[in-house]
């Protein structure tokens, strides 16, 4: 899609502007030659994808998040649009945002961006009306889970509902480019980049297993009758026992950071039908699953949400097209957000060993947390 029409009406000018330039020879500053010229490939407002032969944007990698300081000035100063003011953040605050995103390709290709550089459709960048310049974000398409990450480094879109303006390679990844379509966006801070919780589809993985390990299988149970609860069950019912907080419900909303409640502190009473103690005594190796509980360890971040009812809607969801990992989702608030995460794991190389696992079966990169 194309730009909207109030950067057509700047672009078209200053390119006339551009052109007139051209009639006479450049002035050089003293100190050498002037710097080249990005050269456009197409006319303004008449917008499109890139000519045949062009690279493939599947092949192409995400952006790599980089720590790189937030211009003061330039295109972080507040500004106005067809009579809208916009403050854009200079601070590294998270932004969690939902709405329409589009995209602009060769009408723009070759032409200076709001930081100043060259716009490149076949690069991992975007624009963004008030994120910090430069900066990275999450985009991801809700309708087939696809996810993307991109650098900010222009201004726009402008047009009513619209979030975010994709470059064409970026749109081609989500499967957004055939028109103008929903998406999720969520800024990379700075604390997430230093604690290397970010990766970029196409990275190669560190992974520590072979195969991202099954789910978990029902503990032996010789002492309880045929009556008691299903093999199946039992880690569920423990869970709950040690989150009282917590309803044993497939929803459960905690608050982070939480200590967690050591399943063995349960009362150790000697009483053989109580299935909560039993569990407790004999819980699972910590290499085959991971307890749903809001406790201390590695969590898979899944999504963020500025909504609890978004959060819980994914998460029913995740848990439709991978039932093994709906007894390990928790949707946590932590300020503004609503943050769904799979865990705990008792490694960062058991959690890498699943977030592959999670990426292969629902095409989604998630984020390692660790809770302390």
């Amino acid at each position: 899609m194309s730009r909207t029409a109030g950067l057509r009406q700047v672009a078209w000018p200053l390119a006339l502007a551009v052109l007139a330039g051209c009639s006479s020879p450049p002035k050089s500053p003293s100190g050498g030659a002037a710097p080249p010229r990005p050269v456009p490939q197409g006319p303004p407002g008449r917008d499109g994808p890139p000519p045949p032969g062009s690279p493939d944007p599947m092949a192409l990698p995400d952006a790599e998040p980089r720590v790189e300081p937030i211009r003061q000035g330039g295109p972080n100063k507040p500004y106005e649009v067809a009579g809208t003011t916009y403050v854009p953040q200079t601070g590294d605050a998270p932004m969690v945002e939902t709405g329409l995103a589009s995209w602009y390709g060769r009408a723009f290709h070759g032409r200076r961006t709001a930081s100043g550089e060259t716009y490149n459709m076949h690069a991992m960048t975007a624009a963004h009306k008030t994120m910090p310049i430069p900066s990275y974000a999450r985009v991801r398409n809700p309708a087939n889970g696809r996810e993307v990450i991109v650098r900010i480094n222009d201004r726009g879109p402008f047009a009513k509902g619209r979030i975010i303006d994709l470059s064409w390679a970026a749109a081609v990844k989500l499967d957004v480019q055939h028109g103008v379509r929903p998406v999720e966006v969520e800024r990379i801070t700075f604390e997430e980049i230093r604690a290397g919780l970010v990766r970029p589809r196409g990275a190669p993985a560190e992974t520590a297993l072979a195969a991202a390990p099954p789910p978990p299988p029902p503990p032996p149970r010789p002492a309880p009758p045929p009556s008691a609860t299903p093999a199946p069950k039992p880690p569920l019912v423990a869970v709950a026992s040690a989150t009282a907080a917590v309803p044993a419900v497939a929803t459960p909303v905690v608050t982070a950071p939480v200590v967690a409640t050591p399943v063995a502190a349960a009362p150790a009473a000697p009483a053989p039908a109580d299935p909560v103690t039993d569990l407790a005594a004999e819980k699972p190796p910590e290499s085959a699953r991971a307890f749903t509980t809001a406790g201390v360890g590695w969590w898979l971040q899944l999504g963020a949400f500025s909504r609890p009812d978004g959060a819980q809607a994914f998460q029913q969801k995740v848990a439709e097209q991978a039932d093994w990992l709906a007894p390990l989702l928790a949707v946590f608030r932590e300020g503004t957000l609503h943050r769904l995460q799979a865990g705990p794991y008792p490694s960062r190389e058991d959690a890498r060993s699943a977030a592959e696992r999670v990426r292969e079966a629902l095409q989604l990169v998630p984020v390692l947390v660790e809770r302390r």
